[in-house]
């Protein structure tokens, strides 16, 4: 029998009869993982100086980063902001176990989530406005701010750094805890993107929608990437003679 305070539904793994449902899609999990392996590669490069590449890895950050959130209206069920952020009181209803384990984030998972998207965004957005004290290297937006207010931005996104770095410890802890108190699989979920569980299966969002969704990211992340500008090829001027009145 589940302890009183896991509510309803034990906040345990299903059983083994439990049917096997697919709790997160694919971009989902495909954004999860890129995020995860980007922030120490970018970390890396800019330790190592590789500055270009650091810009890079920023500028695919800001595109995943984009995709989750627009996803997070517009994608599955179990993607949804609206489906697993909840307030005070469903938090609460959640520890006192009075409300059922939900399949994919639980509340407090995803003030977890809240909490990561909210900082690589002011990680991301205080890099795009950096500038280093020598003026050679810069942000793709620093020139819509003063060379001080660039710095400025440039010395809080080191710092904002470890914010990120300390939530992404608490996720791994609370993954561990959950592995060895709550007996649940996370990761593995989130790998196959399919867990047990005993209700109906979550809405899956078309594939179709999803590269559109990716298509309008990758466009902002390219047009801030450029400064804010659009870019059009040159056109080239016509050579003398080519033209109509030259004909024979």
């Amino acid at each position: 029998m589940p302890h009183r305070l896991q509510g309803r539904r034990p906040l345990i793994e299903p059983e083994a009869g439990a049917r096997s449902v697919r709790v997160w899609d694919a971009p989902t999990r495909i954004v999860h993982w890129a995020i995860a392996l980007l922030i120490p590669w970018s970390w890396w490069t800019a330790t190592h100086d590789q500055l270009g590449r650091h810009r890079a890895s920023g500028y695919v950050l800001l595109g995943l980063l984009l995709f989750r959130l627009i996803w997070g209206v517009a994608g599955s069920e179990t993607a949804r902001f609206g489906r697993f952020v909840k307030g005070p009181r469903a938090i609460g209803r959640y520890l006192r176990g009075d409300d059922p384990a939900p399949l994919g984030h639980s509340p407090l998972g995803a003030l977890s989530v809240v909490a990561m998207l909210l900082a690589l965004a002011a990680q991301i957005g205080l890099g795009l406005f950096a500038i280093d004290e020598d003026a050679l290297e810069e942000g793709p937006l620093a020139h819509l701010v003063s060379f001080d207010s660039a710095r400025w931005a440039a010395g809080l996104h080191h710092k904002v750094f470890w914010v990120v770095v300390a939530l992404a410890v608490l996720h791994i802890a609370a993954i561990l805890f959950y592995r060895v108190v709550r007996r649940r699989r996370l990761v593995g979920a989130m790998i196959t993107g399919r867990t047990r569980w005993e209700g109906a299966a979550p809405a899956m969002a078309p594939w179709w929608r999803a590269a559109l969704v990716a298509a309008v990211a990758a466009a902002v992340a390219w047009f801030v990437a450029n400064g804010g500008r659009i870019q059009l090829l040159p056109v080239l001027p016509v050579a003398a003679g080519d033209g109509e009145g030259d004909r024979a």
